[in-house]
C-alpha cells in the first residue's frame, strides 16, 4: 500500500477529486496548507505598508491507496492539476505499512475498500 501525498493550487481541488473519483479511489483527507519553494512568496501592501509573504496557500489531498493505483492516481492528478507555471505542487509517495478501520477492526486492503456500512 501507498500514502499519495498530492499539493496543489486551492483552485485545483475539485478538479483532483473528481480525478480521483473517476479512477473509484475510496476517499481522501484533505488539507489546508501553506509552503514555499521555487515560486517563493511574494510583495503585497496593507492600507499602504509593503509585507512580503514567504509562503503560499495550497491545497494537500491525503489518498492512502493499493500500489497499483499509484500510476493511475499521478496521471490523472498531473492532467487536472497542470497549468505550467512554477506552484503547481507536488506529489509525494510513501510506503504505507497498515491501515486499520476503527469501527471493525479491518486492516491492510481491506480497510482501504468501500463498504456501504460506513
Amino acid at each position: 500500500m501507498k500514502l499519495v501525498n498530492i499539493v496543489v493550487r486551492p483552485s485545483k481541488v475539485e478538479a483532483v477529486k473528481s480525478a480521483l473519483s473517476a479512477l473509484n479511489i475510496g476517499g481522501a483527507t484533505l488539507f489546508d496548507v501553506k509552503g514555499f519553494g521555487i515560486q517563493k512568496g511574494h510583495t503585497s501592501s496593507y492600507r499602504g505598508t509593503p509585507y512580503v509573504t514567504d509562503t503560499n496557500p495550497k491545497s494537500m489531498l491525503q489518498v492512502a491507496c493499493k500500489d497499483d493505483d499509484v500510476s493511475n492516481i499521478v496521471e490523472a492528478v498531473r492532467d487536472v492539476a497542470n497549468t505550467g507555471s512554477i506552484g503547481d505542487g507536488k506529489i509525494f509517495i510513501t510506503e504505507l505499512t497498515d491501515v486499520i478501520r476503527i469501527r471493525t477492526g479491518e486492516t491492510g486492503e481491506d480497510a482501504l475498500m468501500e463498504n456501504n456500512d460506513d
